[in-house]
């Protein structure tokens, strides 16, 4: 098989070649391109706070296949097993929810030690960590307002959870030399008609000014703002609607995160990232595969997981955009779930990287919209499959199906047994 592959790959180098594209820097390019996985799909966003407690604030996770993550030990395990099947660089998201204590910890309380495990786990594999603040699943979250609250109090204890997770992302930066993306996403709304929209949106502004006032090196650490259409409970008013985080994100010049699930049916985020960058100075990207609703489903090579991934190439975007994966499926094996979705981001990225991006702007420029639509149709049949073999056999990965034989044989031997 590695002989045929290796075959196969030299035509594709010679096809490639005949439209103008380098395959060798194309793969050059992904290599640079880290996808940040999630975390929480190994353990159906339970976390190790409370892990036996209800998920609130508009998140659900459905199905209960056997063998999730009951501890960090077995996560970063069942996270060594998914990453050893998917080529390429990777990075690790992680939520407040993950810390490792012997004793109970507020949220508001949370330091740097109580991920130290996980740092000392992403250095010797050589990961960069991304963060989140857990405003979710919490006494003080079930009002439906965090951030936005009228209680001062309530308020205050959001912000602090807040501050000190930017610390804790702040020290993933400086001890592994690569910036953490943290990402503040709240649940706040209502789940009915609601009299007084400004207030919180107000409260919420002032809230988050208070938290991002501790001035942090670039270098360790990034601030993002994430909006969401509704949730299960806010599915009249969201506080955070995407009008408020992209005039925060543009006015405080934070990051703005584009989730895949996060509006109506109809839109999509590939088409809202050339928009954004003329006012953002960074993106971040919460690929995902909404299904009527932000279901968080599995990512599939698929046309918009495809837009995404052009759009981010077709303008050179590469030091500009972050790229995570935010999906949560307890119906399958959790482990496969993972390198499917990941597998199928990077596999949408290296298309976009072998697409003859020059030539097409080139005809668009001098009007000749016939040739471009001819070529952006034919480039879709090249051996793009070759290429992508060829690279995961560069990393040492499965290229193909084969993989799932290890996932089976990991969950015979570790998962059925938990």
């Amino acid at each position: 098989m590695t002989r045929a592959i290796e075959q196969m790959f030299e035509l594709a180098k010679q096809r490639f070649a005949e439209v103008g594209i380098d395959v060798n820097a194309a793969m050059a390019q992904l290599d640079k391109m880290p996808i940040s996985m999630h975390c929480w799909q190994g353990d159906d966003v339970r976390g190790f706070e409370n892990p036996q407690g209800s998920l609130t604030g508009g998140i659900q996770a459905t199905g209960n296949y056997p063998g999730k993550a009951r501890n960090a030990v077995e996560l970063r395990a069942d996270l060594d097993k998914a990453m050893s099947l998917i080529p390429g660089p990777k990075r690790l998201n992680l939520h407040a929810i993950y810390l490792e204590s012997d004793t109970p910890v507020a949220r508001s309380d949370i330091e740097p030690k109580h991920f130290a495990h996980w740092v000392e786990w992403a250095k010797a594999r050589h990961l960069g960590l991304d963060f989140n603040p857990s405003c979710f699943s919490h006494p003080l979250s079930e009002s439906g307002f965090t951030l936005s609250s009228a209680s001062k109090e309530i308020r205050q204890f959001w912000i602090e959870h807040c501050k000190a997770s930017r610390r804790v992302s702040a020290s993933f930066g400086e001890q592994l030399g690569t910036p953490s993306v943290m990402n503040i996403w709240v649940p706040d709304g209502m789940k009915d008609l609601t009299v007084d929209r400004f207030a919180p949106r107000q409260r919420l502004m002032d809230a988050l000014d208070e938290v991002i006032s501790e001035k942090l090196s670039l270098a360790h650490h990034i601030d993002a703002v994430e909006s969401k259409l509704f949730g299960i409970g806010a599915e009249s008013y969201t506080v955070g609607s995407n009008e408020f985080y992209l005039g925060y994100a543009a006015s405080r010049q934070t990051a703005l995160t584009l989730d895949a699930g996060h509006f109506h049916p109809t839109e999509v985020i590939s088409d809202k990232i050339s928009t954004v960058m003329l006012y953002v100075p960074r993106l971040l990207l919460h690929v995902s595969r909404p299904v009527r609703w932000d279901s968080d489903h599995v990512v599939l090579l698929d046309d918009e997981t495809q837009a995404i991934a052009n759009e981010i190439v077709r303008q050179r975007l590469f030091d500009k955009v972050h790229i995570g994966l935010d999906f949560f499926d307890a119906s399958i094996n959790r482990i496969a779930a993972w390198v499917i979705g990941t597998r199928n981001a990077k596999k949408a990225l290296l298309r976009a990287l072998l697409e003859p991006v020059e030539q097409l702007k080139k005809l668009e420029r001098e009007g000749d919209y016939t040739s471009r639509l001819a070529l952006l149709e034919e480039q879709k049949c090249l051996p793009w499959q070759a290429v992508w073999e060829a690279y995961c056999l560069h990393h040492d990965v499965p290229a193909d199906a084969s993989w799932l034989g290890e996932v089976r044989h990991y969950e015979q031997q570790i998962l059925s047994k938990r």
